[in-house]
């Protein structure tokens, strides 16, 4: 059985929930810097930790209370990889989300990616998970990094790396500014 931990950074009217990978913690620095630029904006920012990471099934058990009883004018979703399978969860209750190497190759992730929900959808063309060709079918925002993995990172090449993590980051950022 999973075991989550939230940390709560308080902040303002606008609420985010971030959730981790199976092995892509949020202080990974995909998910730690999008978390500094919602704290630097306001936001107050729930982090979810896995003791034990969840399977599939625990975690769409763990939907309501990662995606439920937020009380705030604007609740964002943000996800990595595992995560991202709570897609059709948030898509459902019309939250918007950052969607960071989403599982586009399962059907209803894919399905929820071309929802009417605001999304962002990140992802590296080497990395085996991820369809651009769907991604930029759903009609969503897309960020695709040429040669990144399913870490956003460029194999061998750390100023590529830092270059997809500001990308990653300037991207999150153009997404925020157009939330209401």
């Amino acid at each position: 059985m999973a075991h989550v931990v939230v940390d709560v950074h308080e902040g303002g009217e606008r609420t985010a929930t971030v959730l981790p990978g199976r092995g892509y913690t949020c202080d990974g620095p995909l998910l730690h810097h999008l978390r500094l630029l919602l704290r630097q904006r306001g936001w107050t920012v729930r982090t979810v930790r896995w003791t034990t990471p969840p399977t599939p099934q625990e975690l769409l058990g763990l939907a309501p209370d990662l995606l439920d009883g937020v009380r705030a004018r604007t609740h964002l979703v943000v996800a990595k990889s595992l995560s991202t399978r709570l897609l059709p969860a948030a898509v459902e209750r019309g939250l918007p989300g950052v969607w960071l190497t989403p599982l586009l190759r399962e059907p209803g992730v894919r399905g929820a990616a071309r929802s009417a929900a605001p999304a962002l959808l990140v992802g590296g063309s080497a990395d085996p998970h991820w369809d651009g060709d769907a991604a930029r079918r759903s009609g969503r925002r897309v960020l695709e990094v040429e040669g990144a993995d399913h870490s956003v990172e460029v194999p061998g090449d750390a100023a590529a790396t830092a270059r997809a993590l500001r990308a990653v980051v300037a991207a999150a950022a153009g997404f925020l500014d157009d939330l209401p």
